[in-house]
């Protein structure tokens, strides 16, 4: 091990130890704000420092497995020496989960998210291969024990959605689908073609982190609100008062929508959550190309082009076109089987960072 990955290591011990002797203090819930992020901070930590204990007790086993192998004895010396091919290995492994521990976290991972899909390219059909990825996502989201709540939907007359809008909640949702955000393509026979010509048609998905008013500043003087009649389901009560909100941030012209809770008050909360989100996105869009990274929350037109994934229904493909993933499996993907290949992002991401990239 380099002797600079050791000494973060060995800082990382001590940084534990003083956010644990913090943490059993008397003042520490006086500010919560500060208990907030000395837990996040130790919950980073405590992964390294274990296993950077397994990897020093790793070396302290290699040296006696070294001592073993000297033994005059010829057995023990053999046995000495197996150890010792085991335990280089296992150090080596170890070395490399500590490698994958210290890199730089994104601040983003452990928040709730805001989904946004639109119809792009293809008229209607790309309409209900909107609607087919809100299924998608939906089921992905119930399966992982997340919360799914509907914000706003524009429901097209022939299926799915011109543009629906949602929030999935739980354990860690934006590091899972943070790669979604772009336009996906997809590759079918549409039931109104009589022929059985295949047609191409996209959506686009931008996933946004849940933004704090601590992470994005908005003037309320910047604010236009109109309260109108709701257009979606949910009943006589709904449709009958003007509970729905959209919202118009002047300066930027970004708008935002709700209408699919029954109050006026918790409709502009949902939508000031959603513009404070899309805010944030722009502002981390932002920093991204000003470092010269991939610029990932970029959704873009719609147009073929600008693909990130294809869904080919003849041959029962998905391909990622970002990292050159395919697999056989549309059918189950489309259910909200997703695994596989937020897992194959999640890996290249990795391996790019790994790689200094």
């Amino acid at each position: 091990m380099e002797s600079s990955m050791r000494n973060r290591l060995e800082v990382a011990i001590k940084r534990l130890q003083e956010i644990d002797q913090e943490l059993i203090s008397e003042d520490i819930m006086k500010d919560l704000a500060h208990f907030r992020e000395i837990s996040k901070e130790r919950s980073n930590l405590e992964p390294q420092v274990e296993a950077y204990s397994k990897y020093k007790k790793n070396e302290e086993d290699i040296e006696g497995a070294k001592e073993m192998a000297q033994d005059s004895d010829p057995e023990i010396a053999e046995m000495g020496k197996e150890e010792i091919k085991r335990l280089e290995a296992e150090q080596e492994k170890l070395e490399e989960e500590l490698t994958f521990l210290l890199l730089p976290k994104d601040p983003n991972d452990e928040k709730n998210i805001i989904v946004e899909i639109r119809g792009a390219v293809g008229g209607d059909e790309a309409n209900i291969f909107a609607g087919d990825l809100f299924r998608m996502y939906t089921r992905y989201a119930e399966a992982q024990d997340w919360k799914i709540q509907l914000v706003d939907e524009n429901p097209s007359e022939a299926g799915g959605f011109a543009s629906v809008s949602f929030m999935i909640k739980g354990k860690s949702v934006y590091s899972k689908l943070k790669f979604e955000s772009g336009a996906h393509r997809v590759q079918r026979v549409p039931k109104t073609e009589a022929s059985g010509r295949i047609h191409t048609s996209t959506a686009t998905v931008l996933v946004m982190p849940e933004a704090e008013e601590i992470d994005i500043e908005i003037n309320p003087n910047d604010l236009q609100v109109d309260t109108y009649h709701s257009q979606g389901a949910g009943g006589q009560n709904v449709n009958k008062t003007e509970s729905a909100v959209r919202i118009t941030h002047i300066p930027t012209g970004t708008v935002v929508a709700c209408q699919t809770e029954k109050s006026q008050i918790q409709n502009r909360e949902i939508a000031m959550q959603m513009l404070r989100a899309k805010m944030y996105a722009n502002k981390l869009a932002e920093q991204q190309e000003a470092i010269g990274n991939e610029r990932r929350l970029k959704v873009g037109t719609g147009e073929r082009s600008e693909k990130i994934r294809t869904y080919n229904y003849p041959q029962n493909r998905v391909t990622d076109h970002r990292i050159g993933f395919t697999i056989q499996k549309l059918d189950r993907v489309i259910e909200g089987e997703l695994d596989e290949i937020i897992d194959a992002l999640i890996h290249y991401d990795q391996s790019m960072k790994m790689a200094g990239e």
